[in-house]
């Protein structure tokens, strides 16, 4: 399975690193142009706009097309806006980049590329792996972001992007195999009004939604504040980057073991959440006197936010996949990372406002308030079962037999064929129900023998 996946994770994790290398500055990038608020905010956040508007039609055609080649030409336009961004001699330019960049919107076509070669047990653990690669290239970023532009500049930090991408375009083109085309009978059609009316699927969607803003919105906030409050040298958010993320991988393998091994996924979660208040609250009170900040505790901040995304990033996702049905899947995968995405979008828009308008002091407060009600809202989320599955080969049963199965035993959270691997899936509670029991009765759906 990993020998699958590794080329996924590996063109994943290039064009990410290519987004990521360019947060922790971009702000700093901004203000050199004597940007306004407003075009600040769409310097940080306008690739990720472009990818809410974007992302559903470019899934459309990775269904009708080849997904392969829907994936090349989202990385040809990716490289195109990084060049604009290299090339960019005002604020205005820099922009158009940034939309442009946006444009290439990928991410959904390579997790549905993953879901297409991997076989149905083993796909949570190569989303893992997506997962654990996609954090790998933000905590690079992390480093490799602020240490380049302090030698060269913010600007060549975008060629560097555009070369990523070139490679991630090479290794799509000839280490990634065409993927099958996958088919499903399910008892039900996906509908959008279902997943919004879902409790527990709008919860992780606005936790997606929160998650990803505060993380864009506290990435404007830490250079800005470092360089002009705190009057420190640019170069110093390498060293600063480089530890948080240290601690943020470090927090990273508990969080996942807790939340899957043990089934406390809720509990991490609001784990993350806490960590994320604890931080903006450490900011706020570092800048609290503007004359004499408090630099030991503004650091702190940042070192808290880390390990609380450390926390956060790696259970979100799997969570989302969760908490919905087989034939809501992509749906609410694509719901999960419009919101992300449109948090994005408004963190950056919020953080070139908030520290133009507000200052580092009151724009933290406000998010220490918006942690408090996500906290809350986080306690009214239903914490998933051991979910595990059982197959049997379609072959030897009747299918249409199944749909008594959920009244025959408890435990049964839904059950689908898969066509194209012919075999019937059927996803349990492990906490109530054993696969033994099921097997047992599933006996009486076996097809008749021909003579």
């Amino acid at each position: 399975m990993f020998a699958k996946v590794l080329p996924f994770v590996l063109v994943s994790s290039l064009r990410f690193l290519g987004l990521f290398i360019v947060l922790p500055v971009i702000a700093l990038y901004a203000a050199h142009f004597q940007a306004n608020a407003l075009m600040m905010g769409l310097a940080v956040g306008g690739a990720y706009l472009t990818q809410i508007l974007f992302q559903t039609p470019i899934g459309v055609l990775s269904d009708r097309y080849n997904r392969k080649a829907v994936v090349l030409w989202c990385l040809g336009v990716f490289v195109l806006g990084s060049l604009i961004c290299f090339l960019a001699h005002n604020i205005h330019t820099l922009v158009l980049g940034r939309l442009i960049q946006g444009m290439g919107a990928m991410g959904g076509v390579l997790s549905a590329m993953v879901a297409d070669v991997v076989e149905e047990e083993k796909r949570t653990k190569a989303m893992a792996f997506m997962g654990a690669g996609i954090f790998m290239a933000f905590t690079a970023g992390m480093v490799i972001g602020p240490s380049v532009a302090a030698k060269f500049g913010e600007e060549w930090l975008f060629l560097l992007t555009a070369l990523l991408s070139l490679f991630a375009m090479f290794l799509m083109a000839f280490k990634v195999p065409n993927p099958p085309k996958i088919f499903y009978s399910l008892k039900e059609k996906p509908r959008m009004s279902d997943a919004l009316k879902d409790k527990d699927i709008f919860i992780i969607n606005i936790c997606s939604f929160f998650e990803k803003c505060l993380m864009t919105l506290i990435f404007v906030l830490i250079p800005l504040a470092i360089v002009h409050d705190f009057k420190m040298d640019k170069s110093a958010l390498w060293e600063i980057y480089s530890l948080g993320a240290l601690l943020g991988m470090v927090s990273m393998a508990p969080a996942s073991i807790i939340a899957e091994k043990f089934n406390k996924a809720k509990g991490v979660l609001l784990s993350g959440v806490a960590m994320f208040l604890v931080a903006y609250l450490c900011l706020a009170l570092a800048d609290r006197h503007a004359s004499s900040p408090t630099t030991w505790l503004f650091i702190t901040g940042i070192m808290i936010f880390f390990a609380g995304f450390g926390t956060l990033e790696p259970i979100m996702q799997s969570l989302a996949s969760k908490l919905c049905k087989a034939h809501q899947r992509g749906l609410v995968l694509g719901l999960f990372v419009t919101y992300g995405y449109a948090g994005s979008f408004v963190g950056g828009l919020l953080g070139g406002v908030g520290y133009k308008l507000l200052g580092v002091e009151k724009t933290a407060f406000i998010v220490v308030g918006v942690c408090v009600l996500w906290l809350g809202l986080v306690f009214f989320l239903n914490n998933p079962g051991q979910q595990k599955n059982v197959y049997f080969p379609l072959d030897a049963f009747e299918r249409e037999k199944f749909q008594a199965l959920e009244g025959m035993v408890g435990g049964i959270l839904e059950w689908y064929v898969n066509e194209t691997q012919n075999v019937i899936i059927v996803k349990y509670d492990a906490s109530q129900i054993s696969e033994e029991k099921i097997i047992q009765a599933s006996v009486a759906f076996r097809k008749s023998p021909t003579h």
